[in-house]
């Protein structure tokens, strides 16, 4: 190719070039050598940036005769290797970079960028050249780990398999279904193990397209179906989750914190006084502070240095004359749909009714339409302060999840009065104090990787009556030897998640809307782009 001149038109360069006269370029089809020159025509190339502003060749090349009589073409136009390829507008450089940003940045990612670049490109044409890249090369995995993923959650699921050996990802099924794993497994024999949660569609699966395969439950979902069991053992003994709470101590009379405030006269007369609370005495404090400050003298920088505050907000403060003036219009001029009902709230509310949901209802009886998280918030200030009224607040006795969780974690990590709790707890359920031996027994097994002491495990819990946790122990038997397997070796289902967290990163940067072959694509070739020596990889 020889290039004629170089010159910068409209932020580009521009190259104009043509190949020389006398070379003899192999037919695409026959291969035999023509140098015979039929016409010339010219090209208009996009190569990568230099500089950073896009380039332009501009290339002539030569059409020629076939020589070959025996070949059906009749002329072929000239390649040059490395430069150019049929019906080609970027040089292969140029395509190969834009490909590469394709499977990083996703497509509109790359069009903003390629615009910095001086490259004009469309987003269409990014996921085109992305689509039209080759799987990455990989050998049917020995151990393969099997888990789900949504595109739409609730909604679509699709299955992703990985080389537990090598974390590396392998093929993206477009569904959740047991007939599309068993075909995959049929067309990749070789499986040895198969590492999978308990979903009983990926075992039936599994068993269908690898018979020989030995599956290996994963330990952590194995576990965590024995703390939904514990939760729901559990829950059955609210009444002495609530007997944990000491009564309350007799309310003492004590006096108000704050003087009530005396109506405040407005444009519109008097309005009512604004309720007490934390955001009423940080700002009388705050007002305070400021006016205190004002009247020594000192500028509005240097009080709003001193107090942490903008300079706008502390000159706030220095014009109201009083707190209650820095509220006006926040609360005087606010109106509500529910003023209507305030003498019914207040005339309930004086009963002693406060419960929320039943005034929603009684509202809703008498026509009223509005949310509960608005009667909420209306009713609030209407409802005597407990703390002014000298009534401790009432202490919440714990949650089944919450004394699930000291079942089943370790004694020497809860706290102390975690400890005086469940305690207690234990003490008045003989029922639980069995589901703690066995719980431990269990955790036993899972960290010291004993797998054959499950069967025994399983028939001690199914003899004790007292224990609750049988129909999780019998929920095991269907898939007893994965789940042994699983506590026996080292295997588990750690890989398959980390990949299931680079799916969901690659979703959001496509905004949710990328296809599952797309999705497959980019994860596919990340990967293998992050694989150690991928290039000599067969």
């Amino acid at each position: 190719m020889r290039v004629k001149c170089i010159e910068v038109r409209d932020s580009r360069v521009a190259i104009e070039a043509s190949t020389p006269e006398g070379v003899f370029v192999p037919c695409p089809d026959c291969r035999a050598p023509s140098g015979r020159v039929h016409s010339r025509y010219g090209r208009r190339l996009a190569d990568a940036p230099c500089g950073g502003r896009g380039v332009v060749i501009e290339l002539s090349v030569r059409r020629l005769f076939c020589d070959n009589s025996k070949c059906r073409r009749v002329t072929f136009a000239e390649q040059i290797q490395g430069l150019t390829c049929r019906y080609g507008r970027r040089t292969p450089v140029l395509q190969r970079m834009l490909a590469a940003l394709g499977v990083l940045l996703a497509a509109r990612a790359v069009v903003r960028l390629a615009l910095l670049l001086g490259i004009a490109v469309s987003r269409t044409t990014v996921l085109r050249l992305v689509m039209a890249l080759p799987d990455p090369a990989w050998a049917t995995p020995r151990v393969l780990d099997i888990d789900e993923f949504a595109t739409r959650k609730g909604r679509r699921y699709g299955t992703i398999l990985v080389d537990c050996e090598s974390h590396q990802p392998v093929d993206l099924l477009p569904d959740r279904d047991a007939d599309s794993v068993a075909a995959w497994l049929r067309e990749h024999p070789g499986v040895e193990i198969i590492c999978r949660d308990r979903a009983q569609v990926f075992a039936d699966g599994a068993r269908a397209g690898a018979p020989n395969a030995q599956h290996c439950a994963d330990k952590w979902h194995v576990w965590r179906n024995l703390v939904e069991a514990v939760e729901r053992l559990v829950s059955r003994h609210r009444a002495l989750l609530r007997d944990l709470v000491e009564p309350s101590p007799e309310p003492e009379q004590r006096e108000p914190a704050h003087t009530p405030a005396e109506p405040v006269e407005t444009d519109g007369g008097l309005r009512e006084p604004y309720p007490a609370g934390k955001f009423l005495d940080r700002l009388r404090d705050t007002h305070a502070a400021v006016r205190a400050q004002v009247e020594q003298g000192l500028s509005l920088r240097e009080i709003a240095r001193r107090l942490g505050l903008g300079r706008n907000t502390v000159r706030k403060y220095a014009r109201a004359a009083s707190p209650e003036a820095m509220l006006h219009g926040q609360w005087q001029n606010r109106t509500s749909k529910l003023d209507v009902f305030k003498p019914y709230l207040e005339q309930r509310i004086a009963k002693g009714c406060t419960n929320v949901s039943r005034l929603h209802r009684e509202l809703q009886e008498r026509g009223a339409r509005c949310s509960y998280s608005t009667l909420r918030d209306y009713v609030r200030p209407l409802c005597p302060d407990r703390r002014a009224a000298g009534t401790p607040p009432t202490a919440r006795p714990p949650s089944p999840r919450k004394a699930a969780r000291w079942i089943t974690s370790h004694p020497d990590h809860l706290r102390e009065d975690d400890k005086q709790q469940f305690k207690a707890l234990l003490a008045r359920s003989p029922e639980l104090t069995a589901a703690v031996g066995h719980v431990r027994t269990f955790a036993t097994i899972v960290t010291n990787r004993e797998g054959d002491q499950l069967r025994h495990w399983i028939a001690d819990v199914c003899a004790d009556e007292q224990c609750g946790l049988s129909s999780f122990a019998v929920g095991l038997l269907p898939d007893l030897d994965a789940v042994v397997c699983g506590m026996s070796t080292d295997w588990s289902s750690g890989p398959v998640e980390g990949r299931v967290d680079d799916l969901k990163a690659l979703k959001r940067s496509m905004f949710g809307r990328a296809k599952p072959a797309l999705l497959r694509k980019r994860l596919l070739l990340i990967a293998a782009s992050r694989r150690p020596h991928a290039a000599t990889d067969p």
